[in-house]
């Protein structure tokens, strides 16, 4: 099933549909190129603010109780800044779980052969401690880490 995420009754729709025990909000909008980040700012702000207001919206019609959603584990100023903490306050509103991600590195991602700067973790890693957070309760977990290569 394919759904624009700023089609709230699309949303709505299919998540009723699927019932799920949890959403994992994993949206982004972010370029191939990192040199590019800039230019795709106002379109991952938008994700954070519009897209992640669907999405609870669909958990709340549909009873779904557990709801986690990807953030960051640095401070971004200026609009985006503000767009990261109404993420933050509205998943933590809904009683979900904040994942403060560092930057990731590894294979697909802007850092497969150097390491960033901290705060970072290894994609894989990122990937197993996500599965871990399906467990946890509401509040904001740091995913950050040491050094796997």
């Amino acid at each position: 099933m394919v759904v624009d995420v700023f089609e709230r009754g699309q949303i709505i729709e299919a998540v009723r549909k699927v019932k799920p025990d949890v959403i994992i909000h994993q949206l982004t909008d972010l370029p191939d190129d990192p040199s590019r980040i800039g230019e795709f700012a106002a379109g991952n702000a938008r994700i954070r603010r519009e897209g992640t207001a669907n999405l609870l919206a669909a958990a709340r019609e549909s009873d779904t109780s557990r709801f986690l959603a990807q953030s960051v584990a640095w401070q971004i100023e200026g609009r985006g800044g503000e767009a990261v903490a109404y993420l933050e306050d509205a998943v933590l509103d809904f009683g979900g779980t904040v994942l403060r991600y560092g930057q990731f590195y590894g294979p697909g991602t802007f850092h497969e052969e150097r390491l960033p700067p901290p705060p970072r973790i290894h994609v894989e890693e990122a990937a197993r401690r996500t599965l871990d957070a399906l467990e946890a309760g509401q509040g904001i977990l740091e995913i950050t880490g040491t050094d796997a290569w």
